[in-house]
């Protein structure tokens, strides 16, 4: 637990990175900035024919015709730990009692070794960030709330006239998003969780 649970002399990660509080799934940045990021499904443009890949471009652009606000797209390429599901399929194994299933468990197992020997097996997640200016520094919160809200719903209506879902990422899916950022080796063994936060903060480690 060293990387995460260590004291440092430096500044605080979340004064570094600009990011006041995150609150009711919303981002607060300085300078009276919110943010609401959205976690969407993805369309394999390529294999869709001509004729479908028209209508998706049309979809498209009426999506940013569209827009309520500025949109921030973010694209997350990121190398899948395979070890760790490795290890989770030996488990399964050991739990097996049947001769003929340990051995199918066994040769998947191998399998997979060998199909990723060499190799680096990446996956992509998409995200939108929507912002919210507030220029009144004693605008109620609801308000705010209700600004950014309105935003997300057109937001995600327009996705599904594209066949795409969209989900408002929870203030600790935030939190773990901008810790796999600056953390990537760290979140293989110290992943966050809400007991994980309330130790952190309960002992100002950030």
């Amino acid at each position: 637990m060293n990387g995460l649970f260590t004291k440092t002399k430096s500044q605080p990660a979340r004064k570094q990175i600009q990011i006041k509080k995150i609150v009711d799934n919303v981002l607060v940045l300085p300078n009276n900035e919110y943010r609401i990021i959205l976690e969407t499904s993805s369309i394999n443009f390529e294999l869709k024919s001509e004729e479908e890949q028209d209508v998706i471009i049309d979809s498209f652009q009426n999506f940013l015709n569209a827009l309520p606000c500025q949109i921030q797209i973010l694209v997350r390429v990121r190398e899948i730990d395979i070890d760790k599901y490795v290890e989770d399929i030996a488990r399964s194994k050991d739990k097996e009692k049947e001769a003929v299933y340990k051995r199918q468990i066994e040769s998947y197992s191998a399998f997979v070794k060998k199909l990723v020997s060499g190799n680096s097996i990446l996956s992509r997640r998409f995200y939108i960030v929507l912002p919210y200016h507030n220029p009144d520094k004693h605008e109620d919160w609801n308000v705010i709330k209700e600004h950014l809200n309105l935003n997300r719903d057109i937001v995600i209506k327009g996705l599904e006239r594209m066949q795409m879902k969209a989900t408002t990422l929870t203030s600790l899916e935030i939190i773990n998003l901008f810790y796999t950022f600056y953390n990537p080796e760290s979140v293989k063994t110290q992943a966050i969780t809400k007991e994980t936060l309330s130790a952190l903060f309960k002992y100002n480690y950030v």
